[in-house]
């Protein structure tokens, strides 16, 4: 018989909340101009997650979403596709047929989103069901009332036992960071994604406010950071929720680049999770090409 194991001990460095606000206000001063800014435009666009999660979803809307994807950015050449549509579960194999041959991921949300408020063998179940249908990806939420219990060897075996349900699909973990309260309870949070296992660390679900912003996802990107420098393993990052326009999108790439560097500024380890950023980004491409800006519904909004 098994033997029990002895509970981890879980402690992260205590966080400077003044000084992190500060350095994250720092990113926002700096100016990005003509050919760079082009180049960040587009990689923003290959970052973006288009998502539908409401409880009116429908198959059309899905498939929507899915031509959105495909064809946001037909009236401009060139253009890289976003990185992947989020949809639940029971969409994913629709979305896995209606992207055939796009190169765009199908990532899922799962573990009942966006609570996490359920039994293990149910939040494991939904997890087999989007990976059997085809997920590349699935977004789980961490439970949120047990890390405020202080039951954070719980929270690191969900974790474990979810990225061990996912196979081959990579594991984004939510830590759903306005619930969490205080910058010392994101980091530590993190910290425990991070060692359970979790191939990204993502900010929120989109349904709580606030959601993300520069001072958590900075100390979420130092997480990251220290991580990859005690082990050489790269994790990624997706802030979600709250990130509309262009400008301030760019101010989170400096960010990442500055605290991680250039290997994360790629669709593989630096996601947005913003649908509605995709259109401000195809806005501002062609105010760049062109020298006067589209209207906005010029562009698909659904």
């Amino acid at each position: 018989m098994d033997q029990p194991r002895t509970p981890m001990v879980f402690k992260s460095p205590v966080i400077d909340q003044v000084g992190v606000v500060e350095r994250a206000k720092r990113f926002t001063s700096r100016s990005i101009k003509s050919e760079a800014k082009m180049r960040g435009l587009e990689m923003v666009l290959s970052m973006i997650d288009l998502t539908t999660l409401e409880g009116m979803d429908t198959e059309g809307k899905v498939k929507q979403l899915c031509y959105k994807a495909q064809h946001l950015h037909d009236s401009i050449e060139g253009l890289p596709n976003v990185a992947a549509v989020c949809v639940y579960p029971n969409y994913v194999g629709l979305a896995k047929r209606s992207l055939a041959g796009s190169g765009i991921k199908v990532a899922s949300v799962a573990t009942a989103f966006p609570s996490g408020n359920s039994s293990l063998e149910i939040k494991l179940a939904d997890v087999s069901m989007a990976v059997s249908e085809g997920a590349d990806e699935i977004d789980m939420v961490i439970s949120r009332g047990r890390f405020h219990r202080g039951d954070y060897n719980f929270v690191f075996d969900e974790i474990a036992a979810v990225k061990a349900a996912c196979g081959e699909a990579r594991l984004k973990t939510i830590l759903e960071t306005g619930e969490l309260g205080t910058l010392d309870k994101v980091r530590l949070a993190s910290d425990i994604a991070i060692s359970a296992g979790a191939d990204f660390i993502k900010t929120s679900t989109g349904k709580i406010q606030p959601a993300a912003t520069m001072p958590v996802t900075l100390v979420m990107l130092e997480a990251i950071r220290d991580h990859f420098q005690k082990t050489g393993l790269m994790v990624g990052m997706k802030p979600a929720g709250g990130i509309s326009k262009s400008k301030l999108a760019l101010h989170y790439l400096i960010m990442v680049k500055e605290t991680l560097g250039d290997d994360w500024l790629d669709p593989k380890w630096f996601r947005f999770g913003a649908s509605s950023l995709a259109n401000d980004v195809l806005m501002q491409i062609a105010k760049q090409q062109t020298g006067a800006y589209q209207a906005a519904n010029y562009f698909a909004i659904d």
